[in-house]
């Protein structure tokens, strides 16, 4: 079939991944590996156009998009089920603790002088980008970690062991008052992103594999509503994503940091 006669219907990823779970998934199994080539002979069959990047489809289920909802319903209680990387070309389903990172509501949302340039504000390409931005000119990690951070590079596609390809928002690298030098993997979070234990995974054995000399702390940040930020510090533990510590920052002209907003941060740990 010629790709002119191809439909290219927008849900062609979920066609996909589905058909690659039930070419695979057994009643009881928590996980299984598959390649990444079974999406031609599908594409094939289904008459969908694939993206030039196939890499593309998993992805998308791994970053971006919920997996299909007769996909989730196969999950045991109180699991649900991630794609991660599994070497070269191949990736696997499994079913991990169900996890959802969102901000508490309780927390005090600490004032910050707003040092992002008004020229990046205007320009920035997406919510990504200009959170990962306000991070970077107004030293969130730096402030949130207590140590100086230095942005080292964004967007770091590289390859890690067992998993293979992999993408990090942001890298930074740091160093404490008593000379501890730190590595930090910045993911950046749009308000209805959620923290998967995916990305959180790689991104620890992605520097535990290049940085095996510096300590990783790995961050996510995340727009809230009203313009707030909140940052948090993630780990991973026996497959479930934990949070290590939280905090709310919001970006203000320095003349709307009040005298009660010192006090309210004094008696703050």
């Amino acid at each position: 079939m010629s790709d002119e006669k191809k439909s290219r219907k927008p849900n062609r990823y979920t066609a996909i991944i589905q058909r690659i779970f039930d070419d695979h998934y057994v009643n009881g199994d928590r996980e299984f590996e598959f390649e990444r080539d079974e999406a031609h002979p599908i594409a094939d069959e289904l008459g969908i156009v694939l993206p030039k990047n196939i890499g593309d489809i998993f992805y998308s289920f791994r970053y971006r998009n919920e997996l299909p909802d007769a996909i989730k319903a196969t999950a045991e209680p109180e699991l649900e089920w991630i794609i991660e990387g599994a070497g070269k070309a191949r990736y696997r389903f499994k079913q991990v603790k169900l996890s959802r990172i969102i901000p508490r509501d309780d927390l005090v949302t600490v004032k910050i002088p707003d040092s992002t340039p008004e020229i990046i504000g205007a320009n920035a390409l997406g919510d990504e980008q200009a959170l990962l931005a306000k991070v970077r000119y107004n030293r969130l990690i730096d402030v949130f970690l207590g140590i100086a951070a230095y942005s080292l590079q964004n967007h770091l596609r590289t390859t890690v062991k067992n998993l293979g390809q992999i993408e990090i928002d942001e890298i930074y690298v740091g160093v404490d008052s008593n000379g501890r030098q730190y590595v930090i993997p910045v993911q950046a979070k749009g308000g209805n992103d959620k923290h998967g234990v995916t990305q959180t995974e790689q991104d620890i054995r992605c520097c535990e594999q290049r940085f095996s000399d510096l300590v990783c702390r790995a961050v996510s940040a995340q727009f809230m509503d009203d313009n707030r930020i909140a940052m948090f510090e993630l780990t991973v533990d026996h497959s479930e994503i934990k949070v290590v510590r939280e905090k709310h920052y919001k970006l203000v002209p320095a003349a709307e940091i009040t005298p009660d907003d010192f006090n309210v941060y004094a008696r703050m740990e």
